[in-house]
């Protein structure tokens, strides 16, 4: 299924829409290259969790634990990593799959493919703005496009 949104706004709120969506135990691999709005999506996966506050990249630590209404996020960016042991060697594997829900920016770096997944790939449309969002569902259970596909209708567009 493919997504075209218009502004990091529209972005936000697809992936809010997305979120309820999700169970823990569920994987979101982002992909796309520097500034295709990853971190826009998984911001906007967590805000649809209930999670607020500041939520910057985790560039540098890897890996950032969120928690609200009772629901468990994990933020991981691994483009900095230098190979896959060192995303095992740093213990990163015990978050995906288990007790919340892991988005994951860069899986290639890890030579990821945890099931279930969620493969969404993220490219710039025509406007500088414009990002569209391509899924591949890989078991994940609540994953609903029909659902999805009305995400601008539910929200006023």
């Amino acid at each position: 299924m493919t997504y075209e949104t218009r502004s990091e706004a529209e972005t936000m709120r697809f992936a809010a829409r997305l979120a309820p969506m999700l169970a823990a135990g569920d994987t979101v691999l982002l992909e796309g290259d520097l500034g295709a709005g990853k971190s826009v999506l998984a911001r906007g996966i967590a805000r649809g969790m209930g999670i607020a506050g500041p939520m910057p990249s985790p560039t540098f630590t890897l890996m950032v634990p969120y928690e609200a209404e009772g629901k468990k996020l994990y933020h991981f960016d691994l483009y900095r990593l230098s190979d896959e042991d060192e995303y095992y060697a740093a213990g990163l594997d015990e978050f995906v799959g288990g007790d919340g829900v892991a988005v994951v920016e860069w899986p290639q770096m890890a030579d990821l493919s945890p099931h279930p997944a969620l493969y969404a790939r993220l490219s710039r449309g025509v406007g500088e703005d414009d990002r569209r969002i391509e899924l591949e569902n890989d078991g994940v259970a609540g994953f609903d496009p029909a659902t999805l596909a009305e995400w601008r209708v539910d929200d006023g567009e």
